[in-house]
């Protein structure tokens, strides 16, 4: 079985938390953007997959 929970999360809230996809803080300067969004992307991945342990199995076909 593989675990593709920790996949599946960060590429979703990779591509929901990208500057100027959904929302962009804060508004003036693109790298103080890039550094709000990345430190919200590990706070949420962290509780993701650390604080409610989220699994996706795949059952391989052998």
């Amino acid at each position: 079985m593989a675990d593709w929970g920790s996949v599946v999360i960060t590429m979703v809230l990779f591509v929901l938390l990208s500057p100027r996809l959904l929302f962009r803080l804060p508004r003036r300067s693109r790298w103080a953007s890039i550094l709000v969004h990345t430190i919200i992307f590990f706070g949420l991945v962290t509780i993701f997959l650390i604080a409610i342990n989220a699994h996706i199995y795949i059952l391989a076909n052998s």
